[in-house]
C-alpha cells in the first residue's frame, strides 16, 4: 500500500515545550533508555545527574557528605552544600537554560553546563521532589512528570543543616519495566569518591571515601595482581593522573573531565598518552615508539576545565583541543621528575619497554607472513559479508549504528544475510570452534587463520583505533556448542583486545527461544516464562522450539536484527576480575570446573 504524502507548510511545523520535548526525544537528554541491565542505562544517568550537582557543591568547598537511599524504584539524595537559592528552586528544575551553572564565579569547575540535567530527570520521573535549605529557610516542590503539583515555603527545623534533597521515581511510561543494579550504583559511587578525595557517599548503610584519589581507583581495578611497579601518581591543580603497567596486551584508560567519566576518551586522553611517552623518552634518552611505550599500561587521567566541549549531550568524549598545550608538557615534567626519584620503579618500567619492543619487532615477521597467506587465499577476507558504513567513517551519519555479527558456521550466516541492512549490517561466518586462546602468546593469533581474518575484518589487527564496527555482536546458538563458541569469542577479545570490551562495543544477540501460535497469533519467547505466558493467552498454541539461528526462517528473523532487536552489552566491573574469570573458564582448573558445574546444573524433575 502507498505510504500516503502529507503537506510540508505550516501546519506540519510543531512547537513543543521543553518538557514535552524531553519526553518526547529523550536519547538527546540521556542517551539510552535501557531497562537497568546496563551501567549507561538512562536510570543510571539520571542518578549521575542529581549527583552531579552535590559534587559541584563539594568541588566548590561546601558540604562533605552526600547521602543516597534507595527504595524500590524511588531515589533520594540529600546534600549539605549552600542549598538551591530559594527564589529560584522551582525554575532550577523545571526551566531549561535555568541555573547557576553558567556563571564561572560561582561553578568554575562544573559537569553540568547545559541547564538541562535536573530538569532532564524532573521531565522523566513519574513522581518528582525538591527541597532546599538556606539559612534557616526551605523551600520544597513536588512535580509529577515535570509538571509542578505543590509548592511549600516555610521556617526550616533549627537543627537542618543547608543542601538540597531531591527525590525520584523514574517514568515507566518512558522506561517501561526496569530494575535498578546494585553493582552498578556502587561503581559509580566509587568513581566519585576515587575523584573527590575527602567527600564521603554513604548508600544504603555503606560510606565510599578515598584518601589517594586515582591511585586508589587502579588499586582497586587491578586487584591482586601485582603490578610492575608502584603506581605513578600525580596530582596538581587543574590535573590528576596515574599509571603502572602490567602484563595484559594493549592499553587500558580511565578518564575524567570535572568529575565526569569519559569512557570514549577524547583529547585530554591523547594527551595525557603523549605525555607519558615524552615522559618517558626524555628520561631514558631513547626514542621508543608510543606502541612499544604504552602496551600494558593502565592508566587514569582526570582534568578540570572551565568550559569543556563534549561531542555529545551525555558527555562520553571529551572535544576541548586547548588542552593538549598544557596537558602534554605538564604530564610530560611529573613522569620525567617521578622516574628521576624512583629508580627501582623507573628500572622496572624501562625493562617492560624495551621487552615490548622486542615482541613487536618478532611480531613484525609473523604479521608479515600472516599477511602474505592471506593475500594468496583471496583479495577480500574469507566468511566476511561487508555492509556499506563503517565505524571509522568519521563523517559517516549512521556510523554509530554500524554492526557486525559473528555467526556460527553457514546456516546462520544464511539467515542474517538476506534480511540484514545491508547499509549498517556485517556479518562475519565462523567455521567452527575457534581458537581458546588462554594463556597464549600474541603470535598465536596472527599464525591462526580464522583469528587472523576476524581481526582483519574489525579492523583491529593494529589496535581498536582503526575498529570498523560499532557493535561487534556474537550471533551464536542457544545450545552447548554456541555458548563454547561464545565463551572462546569473549576469551579472545578480552586476551588481546580488552578495551573492546571495556568501550563497549562487544554485545550478545538475544534471538527467541520459542514461538508459540494459532492460526491467527504468533508469539516469539525469550524464556520458558514469556513461553508459558503466551500458552495462556494462545489457546491451542503451537510450541516451536529454536535450537539455532539455522531452525529461524529469513522471512521470521528479519524483526529479531531490526528495530526491535535484542542485545545484552558484555560488561566489566574491573580488569581485575578478567584474569581470574578466564583463569576459571578457560584454563586447566579441570577439578574446579566440573565441582562448580555440579554444584550449578539445573535438571528437570519428573
Amino acid at each position: 500500500m502507498a505510504k500516503q504524502k502529507v503537506a510540508y507548510d505550516e501546519k506540519a511545523i510543531q512547537t513543543l515545550d521543553a518538557l514535552e520535548h524531553i519526553r518526547l526525544r529523550t536519547g538527546m537528554y540521556i542517551g539510552r533508555l535501557g531497562d537497568g541491565s546496563h551501567p549507561q542505562d538512562g536510570i543510571y544517568v539520571m542518578l549521575k545527574e542529581v549527583v552531579d550537582n552535590s559534587v559541584d557543591e563539594f568541588i566548590m568547598g561546601e558540604g562533605r557528605r552526600v547521602e543516597i537511599v534507595r527504595e524500590g524504584e524511588t531515589v533520594s539524595i540529600r546534600d549539605f552544600g549552600r542549598g538551591i537559592p530559594l527564589g529560584k528552586v522551582v525554575e532550577c528544575v523545571s526551566q531549561i537554560n535555568t541555573g547557576g551553572k553558567y556563571n564561572d564565579d560561582v561553578f568554575q569547575f562544573s559537569v553540568g553546563l547545559n541547564g538541562v540535567g535536573t530538569k532532564a530527570v524532573n521531565a522523566l520521573s513519574c513522581d518528582f521532589e525538591v527541597t532546599s535549605w538556606r539559612d534557616k529557610k526551605f523551600v520544597r516542590a513536588e512535580f509529577e512528570r515535570g509538571r509542578l503539583l505543590k509548592e511549600k515555603k516555610g521556617k526550616a527545623n533549627a537543627a537542618e543543616a543547608n543542601g538540597t534533597f531531591v527525590r525520584f521515581t523514574p517514568d515507566p511510561e518512558i522506561f517501561g519495566e526496569y530494575a535498578w543494579n546494585e553493582e552498578f550504583i556502587a561503581h559509580r559511587l566509587r568513581y566519585y569518591a576515587y575523584l573527590n578525595s575527602g567527600l564521603s557517599l554513604a548508600y544504603n548503610g555503606k560510606t565510599y571515601r578515598s584518601k589517594n584519589g586515582l591511585s586508589d581507583l587502579l588499586s582497586d581495578e587491578i586487584g591482586e595482581e601485582p603490578p610492575l611497579y608502584d603506581i605513578v601518581h600525580c596530582r596538581e591543580e587543574k590535573i590528576e593522573f596515574a599509571f603502572t603497567h602490567g602484563n595484559a596486551y594493549g592499553e587500558t584508560y580511565f578518564s575524567f573531565v570535572n568529575g565526569q567519566y569519559t569512557n570514549d576518551g577524547g583529547t585530554h586522553q591523547s594527551a595525557f598518552r603523549e605525555g607519558v611517552l615524552k615522559g618517558v623518552n626524555e628520561f631514558a634518552k631513547k626514542n621508543f615508539a608510543g606502541e612499544d611505550v604504552r602496551d600494558g599500561i593502565v592508566g587514569a587521567v582526570a582534568v578540570k576545565l572551565q568550559d569543556p566541549v563534549f561531542e555529545s549531550q551525555t558527555k562520553n568524549k571529551l572535544g576541548s583541543t586547548e588542552v593538549r598545550s598544557w596537558v602534554v608538557p605538564a604530564v610530560k615534567e611529573q613522569v620525567v621528575r617521578w622516574l628521576h626519584e624512583n629508580s627501582e620503579a623507573a628500572k622496572s618500567l624501562l625493562e617492560k619497554v624495551v621487552n615490548n619492543e622486542r615482541i613487536r619487532k618478532e611480531l613484525a615477521n609473523i604479521k608479515k607472513d600472516a599477511r602474505e597467506r592471506a593475500k594468496k587465499v583471496a583479495i577480500r577476507i574469507p566468511k566476511l559479508t561487508d555492509c556499506k558504513v563503517h565505524f571509522d567513517d568519521t563523517k559517516g551519519d549512521r556510523r554509530d549504528e554500524s554492526t557486525i555479527f559473528l555467526s556460527e558456521g553457514d546456516s546462520a550466516a544464511g539467515v542474517i544475510v538476506p534480511t540484514r541492512d545491508v547499509y549498517t549490517q556485517a556479518i562475519f561466518s565462523l567455521r567452527g570452534k575457534p581458537l581458546n586462546c588462554h594463556g597464549l602468546k600474541r603470535d598465536a593469533i596472527y599464525k591462526n587463520e580464522e583469528l587472523y581474518n576476524l581481526m582483519r575484518a574489525l579492523g583491529i589487527e593494529d589496535g581498536i583505533e582503526g575498529l570498523r564496527y560499532n557493535r561487534v555482536v556474537l550471533a551464536t546458538d542457544a545450545d552447548v556448542d554456541g555458548m563454547h563458541i561464545r565463551n572462546l569469542l569473549l576469551t579472545f577479545f578480552l586476551r588481546y583486545f580488552e578495551e573492546l570490551v571495556l568501550k563497549d562495543h562487544v554485545y550478545i544477540l538475544e534471538t527467541p527461544l520459542f514461538r508459540v501460535r494459532d492460526k491467527k497469533v504468533t508469539e516469539y519467547c525469550y524464556s520458558e516464562k514469556e513461553r508459558d505466558e503466551a500458552m495462556g493467552r494462545i489457546r491451542s498454541a503451537e510450541v516451536t522450539r529454536f535450537k539455532g539461528l539455522g531452525e529461524i526462517s529469513p522471512k521470521e528473523f528479519g524483526q529479531f536484527i531490526g528495530e526491535g532487536i535484542r542485545l545484552v552489552s558484555v560488561t566489566v566491573n574491573s580488569i581485575s576480575e578478567v584474569s581470574k574469570t578466564l583463569d576459571f573458564f578457560m584454563g586447566k582448573n579441570t577439578p574446579a570446573r566440573r565441582e562448580f558445574i555440579v554444584d550449578n546444573l539445573l535438571t528437570d524433575v519428573a
